[in-house]
């Protein structure tokens, strides 16, 4: 959704805009209708990647870990060995992570799109992490080329390590994402990250490199998409309460601790609450595990913006859960944009909990205190028609992180690097480029 919206207004701050993607993603589900709000200038270009579909993968994945059984049965192995001859080769080829398949097909599109398209700048958003691969590559054929890295989530630090789509974690795919990382600074002429935290985490791995080469621009949310409430809706005649969840449950958002908070609620409070999931879940046993809160839960599954942005709409609480203590969710920012108040389960030093309260986006609790996330929901159950008036979320602050606002700041950002370049490299064309790949 980030490189979505820089597509949709980057063309209106004076940028050309080519995005080279390629044509068969790997993805949990797709949106096409999202295709409508890029403007027909935009050139994109497709191509072929040879990264396996989505379901392919998952079934690889629990053949290199071994399906877990439930009730923490020990699960037997693949017969013949397979799983071992999976997992090495995985773990010593596709790294730094399955998409690097795509590396050989996009560095020859971009080379032949740098030279017909006349690009002046090329933003390379990340993940899928081995796209950083790129940088190197094009910075030997293009030397006075403006290379931007847009990294969409702390890679080293949290998500090597909370995020499942990567399927090794050796120390062998650790050192590859070291020097990928390394080299990718090294090359770039500035490096973009969403959160304060992350920037300085990134920074602080490169002393040799200026801190001028690292910037900050936030996610955010598209005002046009979404319905702002002012409150929450009517008291519905069943009493119930319904907190609503939208986007992937993974290792950083698990919702175990939630899970537990929630049976041990009193029965009265049980058959008020109404939690829906919306969105792919990404472990069995993730799944295993809020299903054991029977009626209070369903599951829809993953759905297409439109559909989960109205079902949010309808909600009175949104759920967050977060672990990381650098990155922050999409979603959150969906969340705000929406005026929903949000019950949080956060870590408690985390980069999503400063803005949580500066916000003043709802209630939350500590990620690992069963005690307080259940505290948060007896209080939400109890709140009632209260909710619009103890529920005053900084709307002033909020507005700055539309995607609009952020994409300007973005497209400022490029002028000046564009120029920049420009000049110590004694060049000097009439209009500045971008391509995107992601």
């Amino acid at each position: 959704m980030r490189a979505a919206s820089l597509a949709r207004y980057f063309p209106a701050e004076g940028i050309r805009l080519d995005v080279l993607t390629a044509r068969n993603a790997s993805a949990v589900g797709t949106d096409t209708a999202l295709l409508k709000e890029i403007p027909a200038e935009v050139a994109i270009h497709r191509i072929v990647t040879l990264d396996l579909p989505f379901c392919i993968k998952k079934w690889i994945k629990r053949l290199i870990a071994g399906s877990k059984s439930p009730a923490g049965q020990t699960a037997s192995p693949a017969a013949g060995g397979k799983p071992n001859l999976l997992k090495t080769i995985v773990g010593n080829v596709l790294l730094p992570d399955p998409q690097v398949t795509w590396l050989p097909v996009v560095t020859r599109a971009a080379r032949r799109i740098i030279r017909r398209r006349k690009i002046d700048l090329v933003l390379i958003t990340v993940p899928p992490f081995s796209s950083v691969l790129l940088v190197e590559r094009l910075r030997k054929e293009f030397p006075c080329l403006a290379i931007v890295v847009d990294f969409r989530d702390e890679w080293l630090s949290t998500t090597f390590d909370l995020v499942s789509f990567l399927f090794s974690r050796s120390e062998r795919a650790r050192k590859v994402a070291k020097n990928a990382e390394a080299s990718a600074v090294t090359n770039a002429t500035a490096i973009v990250t969403v959160t304060e935290a992350a920037r300085q985490k990134i920074c602080s791995r490169y002393p040799q490199q200026s801190d001028s080469k690292f910037y900050l621009i936030p996610n955010g949310f598209d005002s046009t998409t979404l319905r702002r409430s002012a409150s929450s809706p009517e008291l519905r005649h069943d009493g119930k309460i319904v907190v609503t969840y939208v986007g992937t449950v993974y290792a950083a958002t698990e919702p175990t601790m939630l899970v537990q908070a929630l049976q041990s609620l009193p029965a009265e409070f049980k058959r008020r609450l109404r939690l829906l999931f919306i969105g792919h879940i990404e472990e069995p046993r993730f799944r295993e595990a809020l299903l054991q809160l029977g009626e209070m839960v369903e599951l829809k599954g993953f759905l297409p913006q439109r559909e989960a942005l109205a079902a949010m709409d309808e909600t009175d609480y949104v759920l967050l859960i977060n672990h990381d203590p650098l990155n922050v969710g999409g979603k959150f920012y969906d969340y705000v944009g929406g005026g929903k108040p949000i019950l949080g389960a956060l870590h408690p030093e985390g980069e999503t909990r400063r803005l949580f309260e500066e916000l003043r986006a709802g209630w939350w609790a500590s990620n690992h205190d069963v005690e307080g996330i259940r505290q948060l929901f007896v209080d939400a159950v109890g709140r009632g028609d209260l909710l619009a008036r103890q529920f005053q979320p900084d709307r002033e602050k909020i507005a700055q992180y539309e995607r609009k606002v952020l994409a300007q700041r973005y497209a400022s950002l490029l002028h000046s690097i564009a120029g920049k370049q420009r000049e110590s490299s004694s060049q000097s064309p009439p209009v500045r480029h971008v391509e995107m790949g992601e």
